[in-house]
């Protein structure tokens, strides 16, 4: 599908509708909820070929008709079948020097490059019209149909462990996997869900914090399929009852990730997640990370401290282990000896010792940080405060003169105090040893080159008024100059996704964080020791000057980064 607004371009410009005709169409349009390009072809005012041949005569590219065109499979799979699919591109011949590939989306540039380096070739664009790239792609159904065909002819008994250990290495079946995580990396998922139902399998990705559906297997591969990656991961391939966890890697010349991987028996087979770790990030910066200039002048301040405790708290996923690493990477000299208990190890930082539990063999997080504390250690990380032991040997820890930084998992930075209280650890403890808490969520980024503004009207106003406490946050947005005065949310601009070729037509790229960072000054202290609760102790913070992750999402969408739906969705979900 075109890029609307090179759309319009193409058909004021080769004088396929007016200007006023256009207007009309694209009002039409966006009351029956279609994009424009679809309003005009179900609407029969222009055909599908005479729009394509116009766009391609008009960007001055070759068009391609894939009708009854039959394509080499050797080309056809050179561009995988997710890529093929998901960004509507197909391989259809090859020269000495150039792939021809067919192509809806002239602006796809990224995919284009992406599969040049991928097959050493310069790519060369064609357009074709999506009727025609959709029966095209049938063809890689044909071709993997054979290949399954052969596959699937000899049913494998579970049991049969060199069956599986054939069938993991049959050729469709490591291409398929291959392909899966090639676009995974590509699409840049942190996540890839392989989820078997009765009739199908079905693969899903998780990009920027949202399930993506990318395609559906036919049910007879995943044995293969669950064979394969359990080879790579050096799992029991002959084992179907019981859970698995397992790693493996993927290296290139590009990139190089480690990929973690849980195998669990569902009623209809085994569903495989891989969790994708990229080795070659390094830690973002607290500026990065979306940090407001005050909250994180709090941040600085505290972490410059010889000891105490620093809390990240949030639901998992929120981004916490990534933020301490972002403060290991300020703290990391080599005056000091820095030293992590994980679960499991995310990311590897030169100068750091980190090491990983094993339940298996006992060692746990509180027995790995007893040991830790006996390798004169400056700073320590534990992965995740999850019981009274835990909690126990970190207080006392930061105590002895330790900076002791880890999780918890807690709704916001208030609540926090109270369950460290619950897991038995005294009030006047809590008060003395902790400096500072970051509750945090993740939140999408508008994609900068399609997001709209537009301005709330009264219908929004009230059903935000239903959520939140709009008038505390409008004067909070004052008090903190992000906000005139005069102005209230319904005269000034927030922004909205739209999607473009740049985003996936999502209308959002990458992610940012939310956060409410909680200082424990004097005021909270004596709060702590009375046992206040999280509503007395939040207020305190709020007098005190804290930015709430309401406040602070209201603040950004505000500014353009992300959009109001996406802050009701973090927040309230």
């Amino acid at each position: 599908m075109l890029y609307t607004s090179r759309l319009k371009e193409i058909l004021l410009r080769k004088k396929l509708v007016t200007k006023k005709s256009l207007d009309l169409y694209e009002a039409a349009a966006r009351k029956e909820k279609l994009s424009l390009e679809t309003y005009l072809l179900q609407k029969k005012i222009l055909s599908e070929e005479n729009l394509y041949k116009t766009a391609a005569e008009y960007l001055k590219l070759p068009f391609v008709d894939l009708k009854d065109k039959i394509i080499r499979k050797d080309i056809l799979f050179l561009v995988p079948e997710v890529i093929a699919g998901t960004h509507k591109i197909i391989a259809f011949e090859k020269k000495d020097d150039a792939l021809k590939l067919a192509v809806i989306n002239p602006d796809d540039i990224q995919t284009f490059e992406f599969i040049g380096r991928k097959n050493e070739i310069a790519p060369e664009i064609f357009i074709t019209t999506p009727v025609m790239l959709e029966e095209a792609l049938k063809q890689y159904r044909l071709s993997l149909s054979a290949e399954f065909k052969k596959i699937t002819e000899q049913p494998v008994k579970e049991e049969d462990k060199k069956k599986l250990q054939e069938l993991a290495e049959n050729l469709p079946i490591v291409r398929i996997v291959d392909s899966l995580l090639e676009h995974a990396i590509f699409e840049g998922a942190s996540d890839i869900h392989i989820e078997p139902s009765e009739k199908e399998l079905t693969v899903r990705y998780r990009v920027d914090g949202i399930l993506h559906k990318v395609m559906t297997l036919p049910k007879a591969i995943h044995p293969g399929i669950t064979a394969r990656i359990k080879i790579l991961s050096n799992l029991k391939i002959d084992e179907h009852r019981l859970p698995q966890d397992g790693r493996f890697k993927i290296e290139t010349k590009d990139y190089r990730f480690s990929v973690r991987v849980s195998v669990l028996p569902i009623f209809d087979g085994e569903k495989i997640v891989m969790r994708l770790l990229n080795e070659t990030n390094v830690a973002l910066t607290l500026e990065q990370l979306g940090i407001l200039p005050g909250p994180l002048e709090i941040v600085k301040r505290n972490i410059k401290r010889p000891h105490g405790i620093i809390l990240a708290t949030g639901p998992t996923g929120s981004g916490k282990t990534t933020t301490l690493y972002s403060i290991l990477g300020i703290l990391n000299k080599p005056e000091v000896n820095i030293s992590t208990i994980e679960d499991p190890v995310e990311y590897k930082m030169q100068g750091v010792n980190q090491s990983q539990v094993n339940s298996k063999i006992g060692f746990t997080f509180a027995g790995g940080l007893r040991s830790l504390l006996r390798q004169d250690p400056n700073i320590i990380m534990v992965g995740e405060i999850r019981d009274n032991e835990t909690a126990d040997i970190a207080v006392h820890a930061s105590l002895t003169g330790h900076l002791v930084l880890s999780t918890l998992h807690t709704n916001d930075a208030p609540t926090t105090l109270p369950r460290l209280s619950d897991m038995g650890v005294p009030p006047f403890l809590i008060a003395f040893t902790t400096n500072m808490i970051i509750a945090q969520r993740l939140t999408r980024k508008l994609c900068p080159e399609c997001k709209q503004s537009y301005k709330l009207d009264k219908e929004a106003l009230t059903e935000l008024g239903k959520l939140y406490n709009i008038e505390d946050i409008i004067k909070s947005l004052q008090k903190f100059k992000y906000l005139k005065n005069k102005d209230s949310l319904r005269t000034v601009n927030f922004y909205r996704a739209a999607g473009c070729a740049k985003c996936r037509n999502t209308g959002y790229k990458g992610r940012l964080g939310l956060y409410e960072i909680m200082e424990i000054t004097q005021p909270i202290k004596e709060l702590i020791h009375k046992k206040a609760d999280a509503i007395q102790i939040a207020e305190a913070a709020k007098q005190g000057g804290m930015i709430t992750l309401v406040l602070d999402g209201f603040i950004k969408a505000l500014s353009g980064q992300t959009s109001l739906e996406e802050i009701i969705r973090v927040t309230k979900e």
